[in-house]
């Protein structure tokens, strides 16, 4: 369960075939687009550059050596050359520029998408917290050297290599040989090292989002594992679990290091290969001396992009987990949304059974009718399905066989959102948010007045003043206080269907006596579902269903 007492299902990781550019980042995120389109531009106009800087430094030397040029002769070509010196930092400061931007529009277009999706779920069919925490915080930022260093790369390793070979099919057909057949060394390479990259980074996210998950939950618990004395033990799990992550690490910047290493190699070798070819032919006397130096210039930079890009691919590779990870959220199907439920129908649980995969046997088999303006306990122990019950009927878990029908219409053909509106939730562990207790009370509601919040409030028998600060989770007030903001909510909402998940547990007897009576108040000419483990609670029942554990 998360923080919010909400059953999670395990999601699926990312999938092992991340594409180096994924066609979804265009469906999903509309800045990536046109930063695309300009990258492109971009990438064909700084190769233009490259072969016109690379041109003129050929014939100026030349012309210096061999032609006698004077210093004077030399400004056109010296000017020229400026320009394409100052044309080369413009395009990169322009790349930079159109990077940063699209950057943070598709991080900020997929948070939004994401989110909303979480939202429009059934809870239990996303992440859990602390990996839908990981991914919409740090995960999506690891877009910033996708976008900043690996996308440019990527197209400047698709266009400069393509006009460079162009150039130098023009100019030396064996260099351009030389260095087509040996261009395609540094990519295959770079495909080897990057599926091995690849499953680590994968490892190293999911790692990441178990820790997240893990110490969102001992932060949450930490008052409990105080009492019992587990803080200590829980603090071990946490030291291995980071430790583990170091290790993860350290081994994926290894297999960086050794891959930036074996592409450098590769790309220094060819040159130097085309350097040999071009010396021995230059000494014998069949390449002139600007055709030679055009060659020894522009060939390296035909490998430079290369290079990069597998310098930078490593960079990326944890953006581009993360951008799968969303696109998995994203491809999520939302529930239909259906009639609206008959009002005042009665609830049927007909043969409904629940069972969680990894789980032996069924954590609920009921066959229960529930008519208008009854009052039903779910009774038995631990583990026989009782806010699993509860939780079938919000929708937030779908039953495994078996059906659950509102008025005689099946709940899923009824529109979730028109659905939960009639309902009045109580979990066994409300959360509170950061605030006042009126800002609490009101969460969810709309066009309330003050004095229907402090109506409220006085038949939960809220004691503290409503304008009272709060910390998050509640902190600040008792595990009584916070049960009765989550009735008074309840009260507010005027729901004629109401929830109660284990409402007095944790409560001393006095407390949970107060807490009975308002609950008594609330239930008045409404259907009432109780999971109760206190006999006390079945009092207030017009009828008691005695669950068992299924053990098979």
């Amino acid at each position: 369960m998360d923080v919010l007492g909400v059953p999670q299902a395990p999601h699926p990781g990312p999938d092992p075939h991340v594409r180096p550019l994924d066609p979804r980042l265009l469906r999903y995120a509309r800045p990536a687009r046109a930063y695309l389109a300009l990258t492109v531009v971009l990438g064909v106009v700084l190769a233009a550059l490259i072969v016109a800087q690379a041109t003129l430094l050929a014939n100026g030397i030349t012309d210096v050596y061999l032609g006698g040029a004077q210093a004077s002769d030399l400004w056109p070509l010296l000017t020229a050359l400026a320009a394409v010196v100052a044309g080369r930092a413009v395009v990169g400061w322009a790349q930079e520029l159109v990077s940063d931007r699209a950057s943070a529009g598709v991080k900020s277009t997929l948070r939004r998408q994401v989110l909303g999706h979480l939202a429009a779920l059934n809870p239990g069919t996303g992440p859990d917290t602390g990996a839908a925490t990981t991914l919409v915080t740090r995960g999506l930022d690891a877009l910033d050297a996708y976008f900043s260093r690996y996308l440019p790369q990527l197209v400047l390793a698709a266009v400069v290599p393509v006009i460079v070979l162009a150039r130098l099919l023009g100019a030396d057909l064996t260099a351009a040989v030389t260095v087509a057949l040996t261009l395609p060394l540094i990519p295959l390479f770079m495909v080897l090292v990057g599926w091995h990259t690849e499953a680590a980074n994968r490892r190293q996210f999911r790692l990441l989002a178990r820790l997240d998950h893990h110490f969102l939950d001992v932060v949450s618990g930490l008052p409990t594992l105080k009492v019992f004395g587990r803080a200590r033990a829980q603090a071990r799990t946490i030291r291995r679990i980071s430790e583990e992550q170091r290790r993860l690490t350290m081994r994926t910047l290894r297999t960086a290091f050794l891959s930036s290493l074996i592409l450098e190699l590769l790309a220094t070798l060819s040159v130097a290969l085309v350097a040999v070819g071009v010396g021995l032919r230059l000494v014998s006397g069949n390449l002139d001396l600007a055709t030679a130096l055009l060659v020894l210039i522009l060939a390296p930079e035909a490998y430079q992009p290369l290079r990069q890009l597998g310098a930078n691919y490593h960079a990326s590779a944890e953006g581009l987990a993360a951008a799968e990870q969303a696109f998995t959220i994203l491809a999520t199907p939302v529930p239909a949304a259906g009639p609206d439920p008959a009002p005042g129908g009665a609830i049927v649980f007909d043969e409904v059974a629940v069972r969680f995969p990894g789980r032996p046997g069924s954590a609920l088999n009921l066959t229960v009718t529930v008519q208008p303006g009854e009052v039903v306990a779910l009774t038995g122990p631990s583990g026989c399905g009782k806010s699993t019950a509860l939780h079938a009927l919000l929708r937030f878990v779908v039953p495994s066989s078996g059906c659950i029908t509102v008025g005689g219409v099946p709940l899923t053909n009824v529109d979730p959102t028109a659905w939960r509106a009639r309902i009045a939730w109580v979990p066994q562990r409300p959360y509170l948010f950061a605030g006042t207790i009126r800002d609490n009370i009101t969460r969810g509601a709309h066009a309330v007045t003050s004095a229907e919040v402090t109506t409220a409030a006085r038949a939960a028998g809220i004691d503290v003043p409503l304008d009272s600060q709060i910390g998050d989770a509640g902190a600040g007030l008792s595990a009584g206080q916070r049960q009765r903001v989550a009735l008074a909510r309840a009260f507010l909402r005027a729901a004629p269907i109401v929830l109660l998940d284990e409402p007095t547990a944790n409560l001393d007897a006095d407390t949970a006596a107060g807490v009975m009576a308002s609950i008594r108040r609330l239930a008045a000419g409404r259907t009432v579902l109780i999971a109760a483990h206190r006999p006390e609670l079945s009092a207030l029942a017009d009828r008691t269903i005695s669950l068992d554990v299924v053990s098979a």
